[in-house]
Formats: C-alpha cells, sequence, structure tokens
C-alpha cells in the first residue's frame, strides 16, 4: 500500500511540477507579447504625432493661400 502511495505522490508532483513549469512559460510568452504590443502602440503613436504635425502644416499653407486670394 505504501509504494501505491508513494507512486501516486510522485505523479502528483510530476503534474503540479509541469503545469507550473507550463504556467511560467505561457506567462513570459504574454509579457512578451504585452511588451511587442506596447512598443507598436509606441510607434503608432509617433507616426500619429507626425502625421498631425504634417497636416497642421498643410492647413496652415492653405489658409495663408485662401488669404492671399
Amino acid at each position: 500500500m505504501d509504494k501505491n502511495i508513494g507512486e501516486q505522490l510522485n505523479k502528483a508532483y510530476e503534474a503540479y511540477r509541469q503545469a507550473c513549469m507550463d504556467r511560467d512559460h505561457a506567462v513570459k510568452e504574454l509579457q512578451q507579447k504585452v511588451e511587442n504590443y506596447m512598443q507598436q502602440i509606441r510607434e503608432q503613436q509617433e507616426k500619429i504625432e507626425l502625421q498631425n504635425s504634417i497636416i497642421a502644416k498643410l492647413k496652415s499653407q492653405l489658409a495663408a493661400l485662401n488669404a492671399n486670394r
């Protein structure tokens, strides 16, 4: 009976250990994805800011052209 309990405990511990390793791997993978998405968001925000500044310049040039008419 003791051998059977020992085997069950070993199997349970191994399953627990594997579950912890899987969880840790999933957490690391999720963190990496979050970092990648945050970097993409920063890059997109920079592009938006650049385009907004270009739009503002073009609007001011257009206003100046319309004022000269």
